[in-house]
């Protein structure tokens, strides 16, 4: 009773405990929704969903890569400057993850998708997406409270996941509408495509800057 009650009063208090236990859930949740877009990946012999599945497990690594990293860390004497030097590297690991997305964003571009899907999944998809982008945004803002390197990457992180699962909104979308055939909505898919994609290289770099920027102040 006493441990319930000692993690209920750091969960509410102690905000860079609060990011490392979420993080742990987004993890199993990323992991799911992995495997979901793998699913249909094979399913419907879809490349897109494929690829989208790949990026998902990159991602869920990565954070678990930072959960370890944290824990690790924790144990040491000197956690600044370990943290600043685990942060730097995963923000260049970070910047690679994203770069790689422009395969699964060329795909839907192209449209190279014969998958026909129902307004379940969409409807689905959409709720999820909200949910996220909420969270993230308001969780982005707040991490101008720690001085936690990993936390801040943390919620990096989970907004660069919830950009993503736009473009998985916006491509179940378009195959719900047009089943891949219409090309009318080429243009406006190419556009906001490169607007996410280039925002997520935009927050990937800044990353990597701001961690460059801790490593010289020591």
């Amino acid at each position: 009773m006493d441990t319930a009650k000692q993690f209920v009063a750091r969960w509410k208090t102690e905000y860079d405990f609060k990011t490392y236990i979420s993080a742990a859930a987004s993890l199993m949740v990323t992991l799911i929704f992995a495997f979901y877009n793998g699913f249909l990946g094979i399913h419907h012999s879809s490349l897109w969903y494929g690829a989208i599945c790949v990026y998902y497990i990159m991602l869920t690594l990565l954070r678990g890569l930072i959960i370890t990293a944290a824990k690790r860390i924790f144990q040491r004497k000197s956690q600044k400057n370990a943290r600043n030097n685990a942060s730097l590297v995963i923000s260049f690991l970070l910047l690679i993850l994203n770069i790689s997305l422009i395969v699964p964003i060329s795909i839907m571009v192209k449209q190279q998708k014969p998958v026909s899907l129902t307004l379940i999944p969409a409807i689905a998809m959409g709720a999820y997406t909200t949910y996220k982008v909420i969270m993230a945004s308001v969780n982005l803002r707040r991490r101008k409270t720690t001085s936690d390197s990993l936390v801040w990457l943390l919620r990096t992180i989970s907004f660069i996941d919830a950009l993503v699962s736009i473009l998985t909104l916006q491509n179940t979308l378009i195959m719900v509408n047009s089943n891949g055939e219409d090309l009318g909505m080429l243009p406006l898919t190419a556009i906001s495509s490169a607007f996410i994609w280039v925002a997520a290289l935009l927050l990937s770099l800044n990353a990597i800057i701001k961690e460059i920027k801790r490593a010289k102040n020591g």
